[in-house]
């Protein structure tokens, strides 16, 4: 999955890089929220020297990126973020076959559309009803052999995160995983049999979960205005 967030950073730093010069723009990349902005222009992979810093920039282990500086929608050479990642028909072909596989029932035929999106799809595995598959960039969503999505499941790509800023990269869900309805997830590599329990939220609290885990959430009790009083005054017994 890393190769392929490198091949989709290429291509958003290319598109950048053009919509850069037409407004007028300097966008930026980085690694973390805080972390170093390097300007697109020094990594354009239509030249050798941007090429060479972008292998360099991208190399190993890196889970997402992020474009900052596309600007807000108050400013003139704004640059929309959608349009940075693709093509507007490209955009409407996915929103539309996502729309249509979210209402199929889990089967093959699903899994065949999903796969012609891109997404990365082993054998038996079964995605339930109203499950969301990001159609941002769907090949950067792996799922393996023997692995269920129950309904409702939200795996999303890519975070906006406003002022013209987001982020972009994977999902990799490894073998007879179980993922229960109403779990969402963002960015995660998650190894082989691995259970998420119903309505468990794992982004942004896990990026990686090892092979065996049982992860869920266990609300606290709800508590009547007397008892939360009572508890923070024990006075009043």
């Amino acid at each position: 999955m890393e190769e392929k967030l490198k091949k989709v950073m290429k291509e958003i730093i290319y598109r950048a890089v053009k919509l850069g010069r037409r407004k007028k723009r300097t966008i930026y990349i980085s690694k973390t929220p805080g972390g170093e902005k390097i300007p697109v222009e020094e990594l354009n992979p239509a030249t050798i020297d941007g090429r060479k810093r972008l292998e360099e920039y991208l190399g190993k282990g890196r889970l997402y990126s992020i474009v900052s500086n596309l600007g807000s929608s108050s400013e003139k050479n704004r640059i929309n973020w959608r349009v940075v990642n693709l093509p507007l028909l490209q955009r409407v072909i996915y929103l539309l076959l996502t729309f249509f596989c979210m209402l199929m029932k889990g089967c093959e035929l699903k899994n065949r559309f999903y796969r012609a999106m891109g997404v990365q799809i082993g054998r038996n595995v079964e995605i339930m009803q109203f499950s969301w598959l990001d159609h941002f960039r769907p090949e950067l969503i792996s799922i393996s052999d023997n692995t269920l999505l129950g309904a409702f499941t939200k795996l999303t790509v890519h975070a906006y995160e406003g002022d013209g800023m987001f982020r972009v990269g994977y999902i990799q869900i490894g073998k007879n995983c179980k993922i229960a309805s109403g779990a969402a997830m963002g960015f995660i590599r998650i190894e082989d049999d691995v259970r998420v329990l119903p309505n468990t939220t794992l982004s942004p609290y896990f990026t990686y979960l090892k092979s065996g885990s049982v992860v869920g959430f266990d609300p606290p009790a709800k508590k009547t205005p007397l008892e939360s009083r009572e508890m923070q005054n024990p006075d009043l017994h």
